[in-house]
């Protein structure tokens, strides 16, 4: 067969713009329904109970858009399209932002498991040690002075056991007043000044510009071991707490209902909002849910629990939705099933 040097320009030209259309990337970021896996191959409390049913962590999938893949999210349903800047801050990649996910996964995972061995009466040692640089925001008044890792065991020789007393302390000051920051990084213990400014985004609270995790020593009996993977960020903390607690009392929590839910946990045991919920509705649909928990932020008007409950009615699905305010809440709900 004879091609012309037309047919070859042309057959070039195809291959070209297909390629654009299928690789280029858009500045959009795609969100939609990811999977509602059964916690038990994740959460492992060595020679803890089994249940006739399962807890489920439920996920949502994000990618950045390419033109084929925002066209399609455009007519697909329950897909929603962001700005990238929506969904990454301002001067993080989006490697240094995974990374940090993958951080505050593992500071879930260890508040839940705080909430769950006190619950159960389970032996817990807790040691606290500092704080955790998870992000530097580029442009603010530790950039440059600051690294992700280092980690901050003083301010104005005063010392820094957990995020919020570094918080609480900073919230006092105001903007140009100089704080002393005392930290550790590859080993050597640093102390560096830093001028405290006003953030436009925090209704003009003064800051450094760092996000936080405290690390703490937690050391529990019997162990408990986490194999999440590449699963990023703190919305699986609830489902964690219940896990681990079923796992370690015998009475079967799951009654042998299959039960998901979402939301982050703090040490205390309350459960805070997140983001995604109308998408994790249709992911626990799908994988025949029984049971979701959904944040219910003290019943506030436009809540995890509100947001749920719509998607639940427009998808038409029998899957409960229940509002969860603490870890007790859910515990003592699934305590009274039949």
């Amino acid at each position: 067969m004879n091609f012309s040097r037309k047919n070859v320009i042309s057959f070039i030209l195809v291959i070209l713009i297909a390629y654009f259309l299928a690789s280029y990337k858009l500045p959009y970021y795609i969100q939609r329904p990811g999977g509602a896996d059964a916690l038990n191959p994740i959460v492992k409390v060595e020679d803890g109970y089994e249940s006739e049913g399962d807890m489920h962590l439920v996920t949502v999938s994000g990618l950045q858009a390419t033109p084929i893949q925002y066209v399609l999210a455009k007519i697909m349903p329950n897909t929603e399209i962001l700005p990238l800047d929506q969904v990454f801050p301002e001067g993080i990649s989006q490697k240094e932002y995974m990374e940090a996910q993958l951080q505050v996964m593992e500071s879930s995972q260890e508040a839940a498991t705080v909430v769950a061995y006190t619950a159960s009466g389970s032996d817990i040692t807790i040691e606290y040690n500092g704080v955790y640089v998870v992000s530097v925001v580029e442009g603010m008044p530790a950039d440059g002075v600051l690294q992700m890792g280092d980690r901050i065991i003083g301010i104005d020789n005063k010392p820094i056991k957990e995020a919020n007393d570094l918080i609480h302390y900073v919230e006092q000051k105001k903007e140009n007043d100089v704080v002393s920051i005392k930290f550790v990084r590859d080993d050597k213990t640093l102390t560096k000044d830093i001028t405290l400014k006003n953030f436009d985004q925090l209704d003009d609270k003064v800051g450094v510009g760092i996000s936080l995790v405290t690390d703490r020593n937690v050391t529990v009996d019997p162990d408990v071991h986490f194999a999440s993977g590449n699963i990023g960020g703190p919305s699986a903390g609830l489902m964690f707490s219940l896990e681990i607690y079923d796992q370690l009392t015998e009475k079967d929590l799951t009654k042998g209902y299959q039960i998901a839910g979402t939301g982050e946990i703090d040490y205390d045991g309350n459960v805070h909002r997140i983001g995604g919920i109308d998408k994790k509705i249709v992911a626990a649909d799908r994988e025949g849910i029984d049971i979701f928990f959904a944040p219910n932020e003290h019943g506030a008007k436009d809540s995890n629990y509100e947001i749920a409950k719509k998607k639940a009615e427009e998808i038409g699905t029998d899957m409960k939705i229940i509002p969860v305010d603490t870890f007790d809440d859910a515990l003592s709900y699934l305590e009274k099933l039949k």
